[in-house]
């Protein structure tokens, strides 16, 4: 029930007009004398975006910055278990390092979006946005800062990037910056201009399910139908000037 009701929001409307305008719900808004943009019911989820160079009217959505169930502690279970709920022709992420092999069902991810995880102890993330058919593997480790991603529950589209197709927005706990995956960066907040890290092809890669059976048959597999409750609270990270310093573009 909770997929189809993320589908029918993201995907069953087809044309950038009919999209709900995130400018013309009133989602952008003054707060305290900054700019905003809406997050929540709470006051305290809504996003600060005093530098935000975006178009507002480029943005659609605005359903709320938890609505989608993107993990921090994910489950998985062996390719012999899995194997009972996985046909040969579905698509997947997969991610080995050291000892460690991760799959990741690009269904389930549709679902969640972003998958917080570590590979041979190295923070990562899995992500897919079903809008854009863009998924790959983050290093989520800056200089020694770890970042914890999320949806902010917009997307966000330009004509003259990704065929102008809609991207999912981001948004990590850790200083509520705002990310952009199809121009591989983040575009508000204290994080401004950094890049996100996608792990080299070496260790990451786009298969199927039979393929991880005949090559990886020790992987991990993402449990499907995960959820859990909304962190309250975050502790925010206060000086990002190593990381701007260090991956600016």
């Amino acid at each position: 029930m909770k997929l189809s009701l993320f589908l029918l929001l993201f995907i069953s409307i087809n044309s950038f007009s009919q999209r709900p305008s995130a400018k013309e719900k009133g989602k952008f808004f003054q707060l305290k004398g900054n700019k905003a943009l809406y997050g929540g019911k709470l006051e305290s989820q809504h996003f600060i975006i005093n530098n935000l160079d975006l178009k507002e009217e480029q943005f659609h959505y605005g359903i709320g910055r938890e609505r989608f169930p993107a993990l921090l502690n994910p489950e998985f279970e062996n390719v012999e278990s899995a194997d009972k709920k996985w046909n040969d022709e579905d698509r997947f992420l997969i991610a080995y390092k050291g000892n460690d092999v991760k799959a990741y069902s690009v269904k389930v991810l549709t679902r969640h979006e972003i998958v917080n995880d570590s590979l041979d102890d190295e923070p990562i993330m899995a992500a897919y946005c079903i809008l854009a058919d863009l998924g790959a593997i983050y290093k989520r480790k800056y200089d020694g800062t770890t970042l914890t991603f999320a949806l902010s529950g917009y997307t966000y589209y330009d004509k003259d990037v990704w065929n102008g197709l809609d991207g999912f927005i981001l948004w990590d706990r850790d200083t509520e910056s705002l990310w952009w995956p199809l121009i591989g960066k983040a575009v508000s907040g204290p994080l401004k201009g950094v890049k996100l890290l996608e792990m080299d092809k070496a260790y990451w890669e786009d298969t199927t399910w039979k393929q991880i059976k005949a090559n990886y048959p020790n992987a991990l597999v993402l449990i499907s139908g995960q959820d859990f409750d909304r962190p309250k609270t975050w502790k925010n990270i206060k000086n990002v000037n190593h990381i701007i310093e260090k991956y600016s573009k």
